[in-house]
């Protein structure tokens, strides 16, 4: 494969440990024993530093199969790239190991999604989708991704987004090996007991399987959830799958780790069925 198509961790060493065994080691204390992975066709996930919200997305991720496509939808807190950036070819580098692009795939996306660009530099330095990788390559030696890095809040376009990924998945009958992943953290920086009522209220839109409710919710409550892009994508495309249930995996807080309840920031783990 050429090196021009392998993207390097971006975060290794800050998000997560650099050290291959340092960093499976850590996976493996935030995972419960026994672990009972479900059939699922989404998950809601936390993005930030492992130290973090690392056990609320290694409990959610726990309870999910791990399928051979993994499509992950994250925000683009860079700037870079485009609106809606696929990486549709090559491979992405963790401490354990390469996870390839399920190119094929990735093509189909962009065939029938036209707000889908190739764009490896909305890709390159983003961390919210890198992040979830160590935890999917724990649990599966066996899955293939398409990332997605989302930088528009156009509710319509992100709503046509689910609904054309799920078309793709349905007519290449891929339903029952996809899984979809939102990356998302909820209410930044703001007191330990604020931030958690307003995120129920966010987090109870999600188990509605409501995107039209979450979004409102945001604006009503002013919820500073970074990933409501990726997360009412997903909704959309979860439902036109045939989801019908979700339940909240876990919830916490910075302040859960820190101590510190004066501005915290909000992780939910999330499962579609």
């Amino acid at each position: 494969m050429e090196k021009s198509n392998l993207r390097k961790p971006a975060v290794a060493g800050q998000f997560y440990p650099a050290s291959r065994e340092e960093l499976a080691k850590l996976i493996k204390s935030f995972i419960p024993s026994p672990a009972h992975p479900k059939d699922a066709f989404a998950c809601m996930l936390p993005h930030a530093g492992y130290v973090y919200s690392g056990e609320v997305a290694a409990i959610t991720l726990s309870r999910v199969s791990i399928k051979r496509n993994v499509i992950l939808l994250g925000p683009n807190h860079t700037g870079y790239g485009s609106p809606f950036s696929i990486a549709g070819k090559g491979s992405w580098l963790t401490p354990l190991g390469e996870v390839l692009i399920q190119e094929d795939l990735a093509k189909k996306l962009m065939r029938r999604c036209p707000l889908l660009e190739d764009d490896p530099l909305a890709h390159a330095h983003e961390h919210s989708l890198e992040v979830e990788l160590p935890l999917l390559q724990y649990l599966s030696d066996d899955f293939s991704i398409v990332p997605i890095a989302i930088l528009s809040g156009e509710v319509a376009a992100l709503k046509q987004l689910g609904k054309d990924i799920a078309q793709v998945i349905k007519e290449e009958g891929l339903k029952g090996s996809t899984l979809l992943i939102a990356s998302s953290d909820m209410t930044h920086y703001e007191p330990q007991l604020q931030a958690q009522k307003k995120d129920e209220t966010a987090i109870q839109a999600i188990l509605e399987l409501n995107e039209d409710l979450l979004i409102d919710r945001i604006r009503q409550f002013n919820i500073s959830m970074c990933g409501f892009a990726p997360a009412v994508a997903m909704l959309a495309a979860a439902k036109a799958l045939g989801a019908g249930k979700a339940e909240l995996a876990e919830y916490r807080t910075s302040g859960d780790v820190t101590g510190d309840t004066e501005s915290v920031v909000g992780y939910a783990g999330i499962i579609i069925r």
